[in-house]
């Protein structure tokens, strides 16, 4: 029987980022993907929002992704779309890049950090004790490790064999999405009809001026809502036909189907993210309506969240009860998160008085304060996790200052991409004292002439030092006194007496 310290059933983003994760922090981690390769079929989450590529910047691997995809103002509420470009961050824009391409870009580093994948498996048990977790896999075989992540989709057998609930809304609508052959070209883009939203887009694509310019030739993509909501059945060439006559009088030639499946707008979260020695991340842990394409982003940020801390446990730097904090930060994430795609699924209703509703939000968004505060919460850079009362920093990320050191100008970012937990000092140099937590926090002198400023909140006043989790949030802050930082540092990275199993 194979051992190792963590398994992770899914190689989907939230799986792989979890995996590299947890291979930076020097943590024996293993992926069980039940598909041969990467390979995915379909055009799945075509998006990477702000934050996100932040948390792919402290790693150092954002250029992998900005070098395949579409840089474009991609945050919106619904069909209205919210510009973030005056936003403090490096990022201010989404990126457009399908699925498939971020899992390949996603495994070819996990690949680089040697995380080894057993492919062509799943999941189909476990059993967890005192010490660990037995889990049974497909072919007959097992593994053993300390801790199980379920990273397996909203049909997550992880989630359903641990026992946890899965509470939320029944779906209301339904869509089929497919990738066809017709014979005519239909309308490329989005047409709202009195039977609801209709699209045609084709893989290939550029963004000019702001606007979707789709390739001349190829497959055609279609999405097309269905009658009834919640069809247990996969959807046929049929099915789809009756939509697209319906709607346009004419199914444009439709003569083949490449691809084809649904998705509805069921809304569900787990009701915990932890089951004593297994626990949850992205899908498996909350679904939703794509509409505002939020759902890869929030699972990718839910793996940053847990890894670092996983990690700590495992390796006896901190106590087992930091992996509480993990469900405590990101279950009011995920619920929001639900509630917002909600909303934009019941402003995407074509009937009159949703339209009226549409054009009242529509202005409202159009005023500076609405359209910072919400797009600041779209684009995941307004998240803040309650630390307690105290500077605005506090449990917000951090920003990527331009700093100067002793050894010459550095990014920020670029301090966090070994995944360990940094002090940054911009008073004199020795005026905090952290020397008992030196084997686990990086400790950085630096000055920072620039101002402060956070989306959607503003300028705020400099602080005289930061301490950041690994995950870019900020966990205590210095105003010119040490208060409070040992017990910060206790609370996240383990009291001084603790030493990682690997520490030297």
């Amino acid at each position: 029987m194979s051992e190792h310290a963590v398994v992770i059933s899914g190689a989907g983003p939230t799986g792989l980022m979890l995996a590299g994760e947890l291979a930076l922090a020097g943590v024996d981690v293993a992926i069980v993907e039940r598909r041969p390769d990467q390979g995915l079929a379909g055009t799945r989450a075509g998006g990477l929002s702000a934050r996100t590529l932040e948390v792919l910047d402290q790693r150092g691997i954002v250029d992998r992704f900005l070098a395949e995809g579409q840089i474009a103002q991609v945050t919106g509420f619904a069909v209205t779309r919210l510009d973030i470009s005056d936003f403090p961050t490096r990022h201010n824009y989404g990126l457009a890049l399908r699925q498939k391409h971020i899992e390949r870009i996603l495994a070819g580093w996990v690949g680089e950090l040697a995380v080894p994948i057993y492919r062509s498996l799943e999941v189909t048990g476990f059993a967890q004790d005192d010490t660990g977790v037995t889990i049974e896999l497909s072919d007959g075989a097992s593994l053993r490790a300390g801790y199980l992540v379920g990273c397996d989709g909203g049909r997550s057998l992880v989630r359903k064999a641990a026992g946890i609930a899965f509470e939320g809304w029944d779906p209301t609508t339904g869509n089929i999405l497919a990738e066809v052959e017709m014979e005519e070209e239909p309308p490329l883009g989005i047409h709202r009809t009195a039977l609801g939203i209709y699209a045609f887009g084709r893989e290939e694509y550029e963004i000019v001026d702001g606007k979707i310019v789709f390739a001349k030739e190829g497959p055609i993509g279609v999405m097309v809502p269905e009658k009834n909501a919640g069809a247990t059945t996969e959807p046929t060439l049929g099915d789809l036909r009756e939509a697209l006559i319906a709607a346009f009088g004419t199914d444009y030639g439709l003569h083949r189907v490449n691809w084809i499946s649904r998705f509805t707008d069921m809304s569900r979260q787990a009701t915990v993210y932890r089951k004593g020695r297994v626990l949850l991340a992205g899908d498996a842990a909350h679904v939703h309506s794509p509409v505002g394409g939020q759902g890869l982003n929030t699972g990718v940020q839910d793996a940053v969240n847990l890894g670092w801390k996983l990690a700590q446990v495992v390796k006896g730097a901190s106590p087992d009860a930091l992996l509480d904090t993990y469900h405590a930060e990101r279950h009011p994430v995920a619920a929001r998160v639900l509630r917002m795609t909600m909303a934009q699924v019941a402003l995407q209703r074509t009937d009159d008085r949703t339209e009226a509703l549409r054009e009242v939000v529509t202005e409202l968004l159009g005023m500076e304060e609405p359209r910072k505060r919400i797009a600041a919460e779209m684009s995941g850079l307004a998240l803040h996790y309650e630390f307690g009362e105290g500077h605005p920093l506090l449990g917000r990320r951090m920003p990527d200052l331009d700093l100067t050191t002793a050894d010459g100008p550095v990014r920020l970012f670029t301090l966090l991409q070994d995944a360990r937990p940094v002090f940054l000092n911009l008073d004199a140099p020795g005026s905090f004292h952290i020397t008992p937590w030196s084997d686990r926090i990086r400790l950085v002198d630096a000055e920072y002439h620039g101002g402060w400023e956070l989306p959607a909140l503003g300028l705020v006043s400099a602080p005289t030092a930061v301490l950041i989790r690994p995950d870019g949030y900020v966990a205590w802050v210095g105003e010119g006194t040490q208060d409070g930082l040992q017990e910060a540092v206790n609370s996240w990275f383990g009291p001084t007496g603790s030493r990682p199993k690997n520490a030297d």
